[in-house]
């Protein structure tokens, strides 16, 4: 080897060794970035020796796509959970304390007390005060329930003004990557950057992509909207201002084509959005149905028909309000729903102490005089046991409710508890084996694509030896060259 050639060589020993030390040091500063993938300096031979050819990403593109896939369907399955536990939260959590079920239990313990010993108002007035506790149990749940879908139409605008924040942040990114590309320059940061938009992209809509020339991306929704081509399509949504039984809320579109709702308790839905509107639009509204039908039932159940039950029936311990809230005598038809009747339902007036009293639930007279049934004395307690039986008696429900085919309102009102608990429990088991599988498949590509810290440690070394080397070599030129000198002299 002539030293024109050692000297070469060890030059390039000391050029390969800084650069594959950059990229190393680089990956050990990012080994706990998640969005960050390893780099590596590819060395190749030619004429001139050994030589870095180029600085290259662990890519691995069937993982990527497992990885996104998994993160939209995760996320969709957990917003659609955490809305199902927020509407089970409102039935008082586990026990269910504050379910219609639990308390129509409760306010029948006391009418078969006050049955079993009429003459006693201390009982009655307790009837009065559980029939209030339902009334007002039945209100608050339809309340609330109006505000979760409040709150789920929040949060489809934040998701839709951060969808489109990231897509815009995606068109500059990606111009990066092509002008890179293009001109033969590192483009691996931007890379990197475009890579983890698509990652949060798809936590709020399912997204599929498609690679061009020069590295352009092209990005699709999972039901093959245009996402983004060159520039990002436009996702609108207009937000409701408030929300009761009959509100229907505005869908969100994505370049002018509307985005489906979730379906199922094992949700369809992928993406934030997707079980947003589900739960907006499906499950809170079934839900309020059944809220809605048990209150019709409860009304029923108490009409006033009079002596013979030949007159008109008409609202008796439970009445309600119409929309601009005037009280209602005339009871709800049947097997219908009343949107917005869960919300209404109140304890008529006439049996309230002080001003009114239980001894007209007792004896009929509600509405006047031609309905007062029980003539013989206040030890009768005919009229309640038949108002307690009318809870068992069959009763047609609106099939829109899912549990249409309940005999009767106290089945009714178990099934309606039934229903949320199997939703949750489906939902439930879902989440986890969705949230497993996003987890194997995120190790999975950590594992492909990542940092670890034990083989760059170890690289590190190899690098160092070869630097050694070639410091070793200059040395032996550099006392070749001595010699050398020392010769000419």
């Amino acid at each position: 080897m002539s030293l024109s050639s050692a000297l070469s060589t060890a030059q390039s020993i000391f050029n390969n060794s800084g650069t594959q030390s950059a990229v190393v040091s680089k990956n050990i500063a990012n080994a706990q970035n998640p969005d960050y993938i390893r780099r590596s300096a590819v060395v190749v031979t030619g004429g001139n020796g050994a030589m870095i050819g180029d600085i290259v990403r662990s890519q691995n593109a069937p993982l990527l796509r497992q990885t996104i896939e998994s993160s939209s369907v995760a996320s969709g399955q957990r917003t659609l959970l955490d809305g199902l536990e927020e509407i089970k939260n409102l039935m008082g959590g586990n026990s269910n304390e504050l379910s219609p079920a639990k308390l129509i239990t409760a306010f029948r313990n006391n009418l078969d007390a006050f049955a079993s010993t009429a003459n006693d108002t201390g009982l009655g007035i307790s009837v009065i005060s559980s029939a209030q506790d339902l009334a007002t149990g039945l209100n608050t749940a339809a309340d609330k329930l109006q505000q979760i879908r409040k709150d789920a139409d929040d949060q489809i605008k934040q998701d839709v003004d951060e969808l489109n924040s990231l897509l815009s942040k995606l068109e500059s990114v990606n111009n990066q990557v092509k002008n890179a590309t293009a001109s033969g320059t590192d483009a691996n940061d931007a890379l990197d950057e475009r890579e983890a938009l698509v990652k949060q992209i798809s936590e709020i809509v399912g997204v599929t992509s498609y690679i061009r020339e020069n590295n352009d991306l092209v990005l699709y929704t999972s039901d093959g909207v245009t996402l983004f081509e060159t520039v990002p399509r436009k996702v609108t949504f207009q937000p409701t201002a408030a929300f009761d039984a009959s509100t229907n809320g505005s869908g969100v579109y994505i370049d002018g084509v509307a985005l489906k709702a979730g379906e199922a308790a094992n949700t369809s839905a992928k993406g934030s959005i997707q079980a947003l509107l589900q739960l907006r639009d499906t499950v809170a509204p079934t839900f309020q149905s059944q809220l809605d039908e048990i209150a019709r039932g409860l009304i029923t159940a108490f009409a006033e028909t009079g002596p013979t039950g030949a007159l008109a029936p008409m609202t008796g311990l439970f009445s309600y309000k119409d929309s601009s809230g005037v009280q209602q005598t005339a009871i709800p038809a049947s097997g219908a729903i009343v949107p917005g009747l869960a919300s209404r339902i109140f304890v008529n007036p006439v049996v309230v102490p002080p001003a009114g009293t239980p001894d007209k639930l007792r004896d009929g007279g509600i509405n006047g005089a031609a309905y007062v049934v029980n003539t013989g004395g206040s030890s009768y307690g005919d009229l309640l046991d038949k108002y307690n039986e009318n809870l068992e008696a069959p009763m047609t429900f609106d099939p829109l409710t899912e549990i249409a085919d309940a005999p009767d309102l106290l089945s009714f009102a178990s099934d309606s508890m039934g229903w949320l608990e199997q939703l949750r429990s489906t939902a439930t088991a879902a989440d986890e084996s969705k949230t497993a599988m996003l987890t194997r498949t995120l190790d999975a590509y950590s594992s492909n694509t990542g940092v670890s810290l034990d083989e760059e440690l170890s690289l590190l070394l190899d690098i160092e030896q070869s630097y050694k080397a070639g410091t070793k070599l200059m040395a032996t030129v550099d006392e070749m060259m001595q010699a050398l000198l020392d010769i000419a002299s």
